[in-house]
C-alpha cells in the first residue's frame, strides 16, 4: 500500500484533529488531495517524516511503519468512539508481532474480532499425595471479553479439565459469567460468577463466586463489597456451611499501601446459613453415627481476617494472613472422642523472593510458607493447591510448611513446583510429604 493510502484511512479513524494544522512536510504541497489527511496526523504526532523534512508518500509502507502509526493511534485509543477503537483493535492484532518488537503490549498480544477479545492459559500437572495416589491432569482455559460500550464488558470463561490417564472424568464448564460496569476508574460493579479473594496469601479463594461485588479505588487504598453465594467448596467445608444452594455469603474487604514498602488487608466474611451437626463419611465410606466425624456449632458462620506484606528489599519480602472463625466448634473423631475449638483461627506466614515475568524468560518467583489451621477454621478453595491437607483440617486441624517455586522456563510458559512437607494433623498423623510440578502456558 501506498504510504499517502494509508495516511488517509489513518485521519478518518482519527477524525476530530484540527483543521488548521501547518503543512509539516516539503514534498507535500497544499494542493494534494491527502494534505489535510497527513497535515492532521502529523500535528497530533501520529506520522513522522524523515530527517530531510519530506514525507515520501508515494513509497510503499512497511508493515514497521505501519506498526508506530498504530501504536501512535493505540496511545489515544481513550478519545475513540467504540467503532473507532474496534477498528484499532483489527489493526493491533494484524501488526501484533511489530508491535510487540516496539515493545507495545497489545492486551498481551490478544487476537480480536471486532468488540470481541480472546485469551487464555493451560496447565499439565502431576502430582505426588500422600494416599499414593499420583494424578496426571491436564486443563485449558479460554477468556473472553466482549466490549458492550465505553463502560460496560461481558467477561466469560471456558474450562476443559480431564485426567491424562482416564478420559471419563473429562468436562467443558463455563465456569465464570459476569458482567462488569466501570463507570469511573475508581468504581467498578461485577455482577454475576466471578472469582473471590480475601486475605493477602490466598488461603482463601474461590474462582466461581456468584454474585455482586462493589469495587472502590482511590490511591494507595481500595475497598470492596460482596454478595452471593460460594461455589468452590470441598466435601468437609460443604458440611461446615450446609448445602450450596443456600450457603450466600456478604464479605466487606479493605486494603492500603503504607509507605513504600508495607501493604495492609483486612476482611470480613459472614455466612447466612450453616452448621447444626453435619456429618461425614467414615474410614468404611459408610456414614454412621456412632462412627463418622461430625461437626457442629452456632448457626451461621462468620470469619475475619488481617493480613500484611513487607518488601525487605533486594527482592525478599515477607507475607502473612490471620484469620479467625467466630463461632465455636466441637469435633468428634472416628474413636468417639470429642474436642471443642474456642473460635478456631488460621495463621499463616512466609518469606518470599523474586517475581516471576512470562515475558521475561529466566526470571522467578520461590517462597515457603508455614500453616497453621485449627480444626474449623478453613471452609474454601486455596490458590496454593492445599485443599487435600486443608480439607481434613475441616475436623482435625494441620500444621505444615510448603515451598514453591515459579520460573519463567519461555516466552509465555512457566514451570512450577511445590512441596508439602514437616505437617501433621492435631491428633498427631503424620499427613507425608507431597509435591506437584506443573507447566503453565499463557496465550
Amino acid at each position: 500500500m501506498k504510504k499517502i493510502l494509508a495516511m488517509a484511512a489513518a485521519a478518518a479513524l482519527a477524525a476530530g484533529a484540527s483543521a488548521f494544522a501547518a503543512n509539516p512536510f516539503s514534498d507535500v504541497s497544499t494542493s494534494d488531495w491527502a494534505y489535510q489527511a497527513v497535515s492532521d496526523l502529523s500535528d497530533q504526532g501520529i506520522v513522522e517524516g524523515y530527517p530531510d523534512g519530506t514525507f515520501k508518500g508515494q513509497t510503499n509502507i512497511t508493515r514497521y511503519e505501519m506498526a508506530q502509526i498504530v501504536a501512535r493511534l493505540m496511545a489515544k485509543e481513550d478519545q475513540y468512539n467504540a467503532e473507532q477503537r474496534a477498528t484499532i483493535d483489527k489493526l493491533a492484532a494484524e501488526y501484533a508481532d511489530e508491535l510487540d518488537s516496539l515493545g507495545v503490549r497489545v492486551t498481551n498480544l490478544e487476537k480480536k474480532v471486532g468488540n470481541i477479545s480472546w485469551s487464555g492459559d493451560a496447565r499439565m500437572r502431576f502430582q505426588d499425595l500422600d494416599t499414593d495416589e499420583d494424578t496426571y491432569k491436564a486443563r485449558v482455559r479460554l477468556n473472553m471479553t466482549a466490549q458492550v460500550n465505553d463502560e460496560v464488558k461481558i467477561i466469560g470463561r471456558f474450562k476443559t479439565e480431564a485426567t491424562l490417564t482416564d478420559d471419563s472424568d473429562a468436562q467443558t464448564t463455563m465456569d465464570r459469567l459476569h458482567a462488569l460496569w466501570q463507570p469511573t476508574d475508581r468504581f467498578s460493579f461485577d455482577i454475576g460468577r466471578t472469582d473471590l479473594f480475601l486475605g493477602q496469601t490466598g488461603y482463601l479463594y474461590d474462582d466461581r463466586f456468584q454474585g455482586i461485588i462493589a469495587k472502590y479505588k482511590a490511591g494507595s487504598w481500595g475497598a470492596e463489597v460482596g454478595y452471593g453465594r460460594e461455589w468452590k467448596q470441598s466435601t468437609e467445608a460443604s458440611d461446615l456451611l450446609g448445602d450450596g444452594s443456600t450457603r450466600e455469603t456478604f464479605y466487606v474487604q479493605a486494603n492500603t499501601k503504607v509507605g513504600d514498602r508495607v501493604r495492609l488487608n483486612a476482611f470480613y466474611q459472614n455466612f447466612a446459613d450453616g452448621w447444626g451437626t453435619n456429618y461425614h463419611y467414615d474410614k468404611d465410606g459408610k456414614v454412621d453415627g456412632s462412627n463418622a466425624k461430625y461437626i457442629s456449632g452456632d448457626k451461621g458462620v462468620s470469619l475475619y481476617g488481617i493480613g500484611a506484606r513487607i518488601d525487605l528489599g533486594g527482592q525478599f519480602y515477607i507475607d502473612g494472613d490471620f484469620i479467625q472463625n467466630t463461632s465455636d466448634v466441637t469435633i468428634r473423631d472416628y474413636a468417639g472422642n470429642k474436642s471443642t475449638f474456642d473460635k478456631p483461627v488460621m495463621w499463616v506466614a512466609g518469606l518470599n523472593y523474586g517475581k516471576e515475568d512470562l515475558k521475561n524468560p529466566g526470571t522467578f518467583w520461590m517462597g515457603v510458607h508455614y500453616v497453621d489451621a485449627e480444626a474449623g477454621s478453613y471452609i474454601g478453595a486455596s490458590t496454593l493447591d492445599i485443599t487435600k491437607i486443608l480439607d481434613n483440617s475441616v475436623y482435625s486441624g494441620a500444621e505444615f510448611w510448603v515451598a514453591e517455586i515459579n520460573y519463567a522456563l519461555a516466552k509465555n510458559i512457566s514451570l512450577d513446583g511445590y512441596y508439602y512437607f514437616g505437617g501433621d494433623y492435631d491428633d498427631g498423623t503424620d499427613f507425608g510429604d507431597m509435591y506437584g510440578v506443573e507447566l503453565n502456558y499463557k496465550f
